[in-house]
């Protein structure tokens, strides 16, 4: 994790990138937690015998699952302490370019793309690459935006 003391040391740290963070596993478990808490139950996600003949060969993790551990993972890539508060203000560009298989391990990195004054605080804002082990390309992408408060 990156710690910054104020919002003008995390400007000159735009275009740096952060992390990975610690693995999270994706156990079904969790997957057939987040499809009762969503209401979408979904073969694919749920149904370990339907999904073996599947077009993923197991059930995967909803892609919505996936992007919601985002809160979990920013606090391992950066901090900033002279704050009120930071908060999430929202997503730009979010993508989903491959599945999660249940039971593998995910973990995300940060680049920060952008700070700027906005009325509340300070908007800033960082793509995040959510990967699975073993595998080269992400299977996820999306542009935090994070509201700094100081």
């Amino acid at each position: 994790m990156r710690t910054f003391a104020n919002v003008q040391e995390l400007k000159a740290a735009v275009g740096e990138t952060f992390g990975p963070t610690e693995w999270r596993e994706i156990t079904q478990e969790r997957v057939n937690t987040f499809a009762d808490a969503t209401d979408d139950h979904q073969w694919i996600h749920i149904d370990a015998e339907k999904a073996k003949d599947g077009p993923f060969g197991g059930t995967i993790a909803h892609g919505f699952l996936t992007l919601s551990l985002l809160p979990s993972f920013l606090p391992e890539l950066l901090a900033v302490t002279e704050l009120q508060m930071m908060v999430n203000f929202g997503l730009n560009k979010v993508r989903f370019p491959k599945p999660v298989p249940v039971g593998s391990r995910v973990r995300a990195t940060g680049e920060l793309v952008d700070v700027k004054n906005s009325p509340a605080g300070h908007l800033a804002t960082l793509k995040v690459s959510i990967e699975v082990e073993g595998e080269r390309r992400p299977v996820c992408v999306a542009e935090s935006l994070l509201l700094f408060v100081s």
